[in-house]
């Protein structure tokens, strides 16, 4: 099948009633929980997780990636009019987008916002349908050791993605592969690190680490926050930029593209990573950087383009070689498995129809937000007024019934609550809690391929080393751990999230 054909499978397949109407109801949620303070889409994806699985895998695994993309255009939208950033990748919009909204230029900003994002998406989505034939190929040469090298490559550079100390960081990823060594050993049939539970012999769910990290830990953390009554809305203009605009606005939203593209890619990037990037990228190239933080167009589009074109690029490293590159990936690699699908290689030829209408259905789904955000404003920002007091027991609710429904225990949603502690604590502690579920998801997997790279060699190790593959991801990973010990380069990586810290 020529490309072309591909394309139109792939529209066939995300223009049905149904995968339609579940992409309207993803860009819908993911725009809900994007304006709402305190709900990200890590802790509704992992709600919802559960729901997917009495749904057709397409349309579950479209209304998932529709929440994750959307919450990206939600965000921006109280980021400008209330100063209030529903979304960690939208505060950077903040320092700019609320100044335009003070000054009588909300409608710019907002529109601005919204078109920059619209470009961004579809950019990564027809980087998604270029790239993913072509890293299939490519990744049908690995074998179990290049997989055990690309993983542990994988997982350093998500050390040094994350925010905060690179200690702390490696000390999440080595909780979450101590998590995932939970249950019975599949060789051996021995349990391990169960202290006699019958329920953790099966290990843990991914569900219940992920809505207890993410969803009790949130809900924790807010309440400790005051709500959001008696926000002050900025007034609401034209939904049109000027000539100006435009012309001050597309160098940026052309190179916020480009960067959230790259940054979407690498094993811990992600939208807020991209977003703040962007910004910090545009300041240093203006001709007048003073004017950053005044209002200015290209505080706006920059980092709404990158945290968008990030947020579907980082589809590209779980279709084409099955891992996950950051937590929400982790997530979508869960929907994924839960019915039955394995992303990799293997997905073009095996399952097109998957590939292809997830494809289509992001750039409809970009179209819709367009759609959604710019004419439903209004309705968006009076959601606000609900205080959160009333919105999180719904909320524990919800995550509650996730939990249980699962496997209908009372236990996993005891678990589930302790892991909200621990959450609360590591936020406490200023340790992200995305690399543990990066080592809790990639920890089986690592084991696995290094179990059958060396059950092949018979235990000899040099095979790591004699494959060309593996050898240049063990280079690169040697490299990276050069680089983490430079004064120099932790100077740098400091500075790169001052601004995201606070």
């Amino acid at each position: 099948m020529t490309f072309v054909d591909l394309l139109m499978l792939g529209f066939s397949e995300a223009m049905t009633p149904t995968n339609l109407g579940f992409c309207l109801l993803g860009a819908l949620l993911g725009t809900l929980i994007g304006v709402l303070p305190g709900i990200g889409p890590t802790a509704t994806i992992a709600v919802l997780l559960p729901i997917t699985f009495f749904l057709p895998p397409l349309a579950g695994i479209i209304m998932l990636a529709g929440i994750y993309y959307g919450a990206q255009y939600g965000g921006s939208t109280t980021a400008i009019l209330v100063n209030l950033p529903g979304e960690a990748s939208a505060v950077v919009t903040t320092l700019d987008g609320y100044k335009m909204a003070q000054q009588g230029r909300a409608g710019a900003a907002l529109a601005v916002a919204a078109l920059g994002s619209f470009f961004a998406g579809t950019v990564a989505t027809l980087a998604i349908a270029i790239a993913g034939p072509t890293l299939s190929g490519f990744a049908l040469k690995f074998g179990p050791a290049e997989y055990v090298s690309l993983m542990v490559f994988g997982l350093l550079a998500a050390t040094i993605l994350a925010s905060g100390p690179v200690l702390k960081a490696i000390g999440m990823i080595l909780i979450g592969l101590l998590l995932g060594m939970v249950g019975t050993d599949r060789a051996t049939g021995d349990d391990r690190l169960t202290f006699g539970a019958i329920e953790l012999f099966d290990g843990i769910d991914f569900i219940v680490i992920a809505i207890g990290l993410f969803g009790f830990a949130e809900i924790i953390g807010n309440l400790e926050r005051t709500g959001s009554e008696g926000v002050k809305l900025a007034p609401l203009t034209r939904l049109w930029p000027t000539r100006e605009d435009f012309r001050n606005s597309w160098g940026a939203v052309l190179r916020g593209t480009g960067l959230g593209t790259l940054l979407g890619l690498l094993p811990g990037g992600g939208a807020t990573l991209a977003s703040f990037s962007a910004y910090s990228m545009e300041k240093k190239l203006s001709r007048h950087p003073e004017k950053f933080g005044t209002g200015v167009v290209e505080g706006v589009a920059a980092p709404e383009a990158a945290n968008n074109a990030a947020a579907q690029s980082s589809f590209i490293p779980l279709l084409t070689l099955g891992i996950p590159s950051n937590n929400m990936m982790a997530m979508m690699l869960s929907a994924f498995m839960i019915h039955g699908i394995t992303p990799g290689p293997t997905i073009l030829n095996t399952q097109p129809e998957i590939f292809w209408g997830l494809v289509a259905s992001m750039w409809i789904g970009n179209l819709l937000l367009v759609v959604i955000n710019l004419p439903l404003i209004g309705i968006w920002v009076k959601l606000l007024t609900v205080p959160y007091r009333l919105l999180y027991p719904a909320i524990l609710l919800f995550c509650c019934i996730g939990v249980y429904s699962m496997n209908n225990r009372v236990f996993d949603v005891a678990l589930a609550a302790g892991f909200g502690l621990l959450g609360y604590i590591f936020h406490k502690a200023r340790c992200e809690p995305g690399p543990l579920l990066l080592g809790f998801v990639l920890g089986p997997l690592l084991e696995a391929n290094l179990r059958r790279t060396l059950l092949i060699t018979q235990g000899d190790p040099s095979i790591f080393v004699e494959r060309p593959i593996s050898l240049a991801m063990l280079i690169a990973t040697v490299v990276l751990l050069a680089l983490m010990m430079l004064p120099s380069f932790r100077t740098t990586r400091k500075e790169a999230f001052k601004e995201e810290e606070v």
